[in-house]
Parts: structure tokens; C-alpha cells; sequence
């Protein structure tokens, strides 16, 4: 099977995509709205995710993430024919290659890009980098006791495991293959494609860089025609913050 072929099976039974999308993102704001008023406080003076150690409240911030491909899962079981022909999530030699390579780039404009803005606003009055502006949940994991190193690990395996599939699958999955199957040209689709992953994130400082960083890993499907070689795109993007943190401790 040609390139060709290969993006048109994908693209096959994307009429269900839109709804797959708005699906995964709407369970992402309801997972983000329920959590946010769990630990309020405010659930009858007892707050149930009360624990004792700080670690398993900040891997919980990764739960909206892990939700956002369930709305891809279900419209691939329900309407399509599974998440490895919808989707091509059996990875082959060719996806490592292209995905390690758009990887590269995509660190690579991320850390340009964050120059550049650097270069031009500087840094904020209290002196904090971009990355400082808003913290994920990984970063304040590296500032956690020594015992909780456990913690660290599970976060870094979901950053660098979990987070890649679950965002590939409804950006560079059923909203790609949505607007494939209108028939957008291809340059269309990545750029908002990028742009969508890049406002998801809610990092108003990074959304350039992030930006930059989803051009780079939509090149992966682009040039392959396949949502496993974003996935390993974004795997790689993701690998070198988490093993810094280790390097860190």
C-alpha cells in the first residue's frame, strides 16, 4: 500500500471525526471542571482527594489529559473499524524514522522559538522564565520529598507514553481526518491542527513555541500518513524535559 492509500484508508469513516473531537475535548473540560471543584474544598467540608503526600494530587492533574482521547477511542469502536485501521497505531520502521526526526525539529523549534520570545519581552518584573509562567504538573512533581520519587517516575511515563497517544489521537486523528475527509488541503490541516494543540495547552506564553512544536509533529502524519508517527513525534518532543527532571534530583 502507496502513501496514497494509506491516507485515504485513514481518512475512510472520518465522517464521525467532528463528533470524536468535540467528544474528547468536551470530557476534557468536564474532567478539568469536576477536579477543580473537588479540591476546592467546597465538596460538603470534606474534600475526598485530601492525601497525604503531594505526588498523587499532581498526577491526578494529568487525568483531563488521558481523557482526551477517549472521544477518539469510542468513535473508533462505535463507528469506525478500531483504533489501528482508523488511526494506523501499529507503528512501522518508516513512522520511528519520520517520527524521530520530526521529534528532533519539534525540540528544536520549541527551543528557538522560546529564544526568540525571550529576546524580544525579556523576562516578567518578578524575573520568571516562560517556562515559570505556568508550570505543569511534572515540573512541580521534580520539587516534591525524596520519597516521592515514585511519583515522578508515573508522571514522566505519562508524559512521555500516555500524553503523546491520547493528544495524537484527537488532533492528529480525528481532527485531521475530519478535515480530510471535507477535503481541506493538507497545509490547512496542519496548521490547525498545531494551533488547536497549541491553545489546548493554556499556556498564553508558550502558545507560539507550542505552536511551532505542532507544525513540527503534524509533519510526522503529514509525511507519513500515519497517527503512530506523531505519536512518536511527540514521544521524543516530551523525552528530554522528563529526563532532566531526574538529572535535577
Amino acid at each position: 500500500m502507496d502513501d496514497g492509500q494509506a491516507r485515504e484508508r485513514l481518512v475512510l469513516g472520518a465522517h464521525w471525526g467532528f463528533v470524536a473531537f468535540f467528544a474528547g475535548i468536551a470530557g476534557y473540560h468536564l474532567v478539568t471542571l469536576v477536579m477543580s471543584f473537588l479540591l476546592s474544598g467546597r465538596f460538603g467540608g470534606y474534600d475526598p482527594l485530601e492525601l497525604r503526600d503531594v505526588g498523587p494530587l499532581l498526577i491526578l492533574a494529568f487525568l483531563p489529559t488521558l481523557v482526551l482521547g477517549l472521544g477518539p477511542a469510542i468513535g473508533s469502536r462505535v463507528w469506525g473499524q478500531g483504533l489501528r485501521t482508523d488511526f494506523g497505531l501499529r507503528p512501522t520502521w518508516r513512522d520511528v524514522r519520520i517520527g524521530l526526526a520530526c521529534g528532533a525539529a519539534a525540540l528544536a523549534a520549541g527551543y528557538l522559538l522560546n529564544l526568540l520570545l525571550l529576546a524580544v519581552y525579556g523576562t516578567d518584573g518578578d524575573d520568571r522564565t516562560f517556562s515559570d509562567v505556568s508550570p505543569s504538573p511534572i515540573t512541580e512533581l521534580s520539587g516534591t520529598a525524596d520519597g516521592d520519587t515514585i511519583w515522578l517516575v508515573l508522571a514522566a511515563v505519562i508524559v512521555v507514553l500516555a500524553a503523546p497517544v491520547t493528544e495524537e489521537l484527537l488532533f492528529r486523528g480525528t481532527l485531521w481526518n475530519a478535515m480530510g475527509f471535507h477535503r481541506l488541503p493538507s497545509w490547512v490541516i496542519l496548521l490547525v491542527t498545531a494551533l488547536v494543540f497549541a491553545q489546548l495547552h493554556g499556556e498564553a506564553a508558550r502558545t507560539i513555541a507550542l505552536f511551532g512544536q505542532g507544525i513540527a509533529i503534524g509533519l510526522a502524519r503529514y509525511l507519513s500518513g500515519r497517527v503512530s508517527a506523531a505519536v512518536i513525534a511527540h514521544a521524543a518532543n516530551n523525552l528530554p524535559p522528563a529526563v532532566l527532571l531526574f538529572a535535577a534530583r
